[in-house]
């Protein structure tokens, strides 16, 4: 036998999972996470949260006479968490013939990652060990390596400055690798070896490059140590330096480390005497989530999550990898929620870091700032602004400058605003109120930081905006209003032509992630979007349109499951499995998620309700191991393909957003009132619509008609004069516009104009002699 392994044809089955049972790292000088996934270790990062170095690493249990069993695919196996404030699981896998337990956690002190494990039952069997390597950005060009480091055997794979080691030893402390091979996934790899012969029969010494595989026979008993470096040389000592501490006391440094963090940010003593002892135990796991999914490298990103959504089925680079401005002010939210200053200070300095030049921040990226997915999303530029009000809300600023980022995200706003490139979904573009109310809050929040001129463009926006919200996204007289007999209700996303004409609202929005678009018209759909506008203080939460919004939301949107109700994101949607439980494939079924279960939480705050109910609609919602999905099966179970009403669909799990959102309705829950509501905000609106005495006219915004008493503000990018008349070109007049930082304003003195009278002007730019060449006219009403 050649001592080269076999170049790949295939690929295995499931090398990878979306849903992660626990996620964790040490809180010492290591750079190194690791996630759990079907009792098994799915994925290792280092140095950067964004990329992972192995992609799974697990274990086959085999006699050497035939039977052999891989542990991923029992179904058999419980996952415990002696402490719920620390991320160090003990799994057992059970079988007729044995039982495998495993203890895993990461070396505060080492960039290595150990594995402890005892096989108890049938003596004939032993364990194997088999781990996927995925280095640097590029898993195809890996190459892999059976050797020796310092007399004692090692398993190496390398590719460019990333390197990693495999090393073993027994509880006497003695190296315990045996029967060593490196492969090819899909073609030489440990389960491809077992898969044909029924027992370990390939020694290949050296494997790649390619996408290599890494395996071993080892002890009945004894600790995994699996090292990460610059080198497979350094990984190698890192490992067996480790080794030669011993488990014991590498976990016990480990717990020490999460048991300090959490008396830094232990429970407040309010939420412990209010919530039952299972949403404590799940606010205390939330905050270990957001922490463990911050990066080292780059303080203050937090990657969306350790996951990729349907992972068995994507070879995605990204999957949910990778930052999102939304996300991380959102859990940035919680943390503040909790008192975490520091940490939500790091989250500012690394957005103002990442700013765009125009003031938006990309749709997603890596760690670095790189770009991945480059849509425009307005919401994304209003959060971080947000995130700075409520920082320095509660005075905890400390000495972070703001004004530049802040000016710069607003100018973005108004000048692309109301209008988004995307929703929050990332889907459609047009005028979404969730999207709506955070660009409001902006503009109000950070007029806090502003003076002059500029402070009076961002609110004189924000007030034509808050008061336009029904005009563009509230819709009556249809069959859903008749249906559920209400007056009306606010679409989930109405077409940007709304700005010219109301008829925008029976154009057909297309619904993204189907195999047939249902082909419904703007008015004929409804998201859980509208509740934002609650929470944010723009509406009350007993206002007629909210309340006849709920009604239609409830009806179409809620789905009994018996873990609680769940609310879907939009009627129509297909971001989830299929109706057979088919991984989502780039069409499918949306399904509900405990995300807006939190969100309905809030509403139910707002409106004087009690709030417990959805804290433990989502402590009921986990999975295996305490974490929350991104989505739940809400249909029929499947239980050949895990799939059970309530529980974790096989969507991204955990959703660090969602465990942001725990903790942030749990907060809430105690106040009285959304712990993330923008205070300036809430005071200048206070849950009602703004009545400004003004209305603003833009190019992409004409105002056709004006309430009799009101002026009309013409607002542009450049400086201009307005030539006026009234009632036909009488009474002609010229204004010039003035400066007011994020554009010209001309102001028309109209307000003693009776109904019935009409207004025209055209324009021309200061920096030129011609006029616009287009006449533009409104009545007053």
């Amino acid at each position: 036998m050649s001592d080269k392994a076999p170049s790949a044809t295939i690929r295995n089955p499931v090398w990878a999972t979306a849903q992660k049972e626990c996620v964790g790292t040490a809180l010492g000088s290591s750079r190194l996470w690791f996630t759990i996934g079907r009792g098994m270790v799915t994925e290792v990062f280092y140095p950067r949260i964004d990329i992972p170095q192995i992609r799974d690493l697990g274990f086959i249990i085999a006699d050497d006479q035939g039977f052999w069993q891989e542990l991923k695919v029992l179904p058999d196996y419980t996952i415990e968490l002696v402490d719920p404030g620390i991320p160090f699981p003990t799994i057992h896998h059970r079988h007729d013939r044995f039982t495998f337990t495993l203890q895993v956690c990461a070396d505060p002190g080492r960039d290595v990652l150990l594995l402890d494990f005892t096989l108890e039952g049938d003596a004939s069997l032993r364990p194997y060990l088999l781990c996927a390597a995925r280095l640097g950005e590029d898993a195809e060009q890996n190459q892999a390596w059976v050797g020796e480091w310092d007399g004692r055997p090692m398993l190496w794979a390398e590719q460019g400055p990333f390197g990693i080691a495999l090393a073993c030893r027994n509880p006497e402390g003695f190296s315990a690798l045996t029967r060593c091979s490196v492969g090819e996934v899909g073609a030489s790899d440990l389960w491809q070896d077992f898969n044909q012969h029924g027992r370990m029969s390939w020694n290949y010494q050296e494997a790649g490059p390619g996408e290599v595989a890494l395996g071993a026979q080892l002890p009945r008993t004894g600790t995994l140590a699996l090292g990460l470096g610059t080198t497979k040389e350094t990984a190698a000592t890192l490992a067996w330096s480790s080794l030669a501490e011993g488990f014991a006391a590498v976990s016990a440094s480990y717990r020490h480390g999460w048991q300090s963090w959490h008396q830094i940010d232990e429970v407040p003593a309010a939420l412990q005497a209010k919530l039952p002892i299972e949403a404590q135990i799940l606010y205390s796991r939330s905050t270990n989530v957001l922490r463990v999914h911050e990066d080292r490298t780059f303080p203050g990103a937090l990657v969306a999550s350790l996951s990729v959504p349907w992972g068995e089925s994507s070879d995605s680079r990204g999957g949910y990898h990778l930052v999102w401005s939304r996300d991380l002010v959102e859990s940035a939210g919680a943390l503040l929620a909790m008192g975490a200053h520091r940490e939500a200070r790091q989250i500012l300095a690394y957005l103002i870091s990442t700013q765009q030049g125009d003031g938006h921040w990309l749709q997603n990226q890596w760690l670095g700032g790189k770009p991945f997915w480059q849509g425009i999303q307005l919401d994304e530029a209003a959060f971080p602004v947000l995130l700075a009000a409520g920082l320095h809300a509660q005075d905890a600023l400390a000495g972070i400058a703001v004004e530049d980022m802040v000016s710069r995200a607003l100018r973005f706003i108004i000048r692309e605003g109301p209008c988004t490139g995307q929703d929050r979904w990332e889907e459609d573009s047009g005028i979404n109120t969730f999207t709506l109310a955070v660009a409001i809050a902006a503009l109000v929040d950070g007029a806090e930081f502003l003076t002059g001129r500029a402070r009076d463009c961002a609110l004189m926006v924000a007030d034509d905006w808050n008061a336009r919200l029904e005009d563009w996204t509230f819709v009556t007289d249809t069959d859903l209003s008749r249906r559920f007999e209400v007056p009306g209700y606010y679409l989930r996303i109405t077409p940007s032509d709304i700005l010219q004409h109301d008829g925008a609202k029976q154009e057909w929005v297309l619904i993204k992630n189907r195999v047939q678009d249902p082909h419904l018209a703007a008015r004929e759909q409804v998201a859980t979007d509208f509740l934002q506008l609650v929470r944010y203080g723009l509406r009350s939460a007993d206002d007629a349109p909210i309340a006849a919004t709920v009604v239609v939301m409830d009806g179409l949107l809620k789905t009994e499951t018996p873990s609680g109700p769940v609310w879907h994101r939009y009627n129509g949607d297909g971001y989830g499995e299929h109706l057979d439980g088919r991984p989502f494939d780039g069409a499918g079924r949306g399904r509900g998620w405990p995300l807006l279960v939190g969100e309905r939480g809030h509403y139910a705050i707002s409106a004087g309700e009690d709030a417990l109910p959805y804290i433990e609609t989502m402590t009921r919602m986990t999975g295996r191991g305490g974490l929350l999905p991104e989505q739940v099966w809400d249909s029929d179970p499947i239980p050949e393909k895990g799939l059970f009403p309530g529980k974790p669909s096989g969507s991204a799990m955990p959703l660090v957003w969602a465990h942001g959102e725990f903790i942030k309705l749990c907060h809430s829950y105690v106040l009285g009132h959304p712990v993330d509501r923008p205070a300036a905000t809430w005071r200048r609106y206070q849950g009602k619509p703004a009545q400004p005495d003004f209305r603003v006219w833009r190019f992409r915004q004409q105002v056709a008609r004006l309430r009799a008493g009101q002026l009309l503000r013409v607002l542009l990018v450049a400086p201009f004069v307005l030539r006026w008349g009234i009632n036909g070109w009488q009474t002609i007049q010229e204004t010039a516009s003035e400066d007011w930082v994020f554009g010209h304003v001309a102001i028309l003195p109209i307000q003693t104009l009776q109904p019935g009278e009409t207004v025209q002007f055209t324009i021309r730019w200061q920096a030129g002699d011609q006029w616009q060449g287009e006449d533009f006219q409104l009545a007053i009403d």
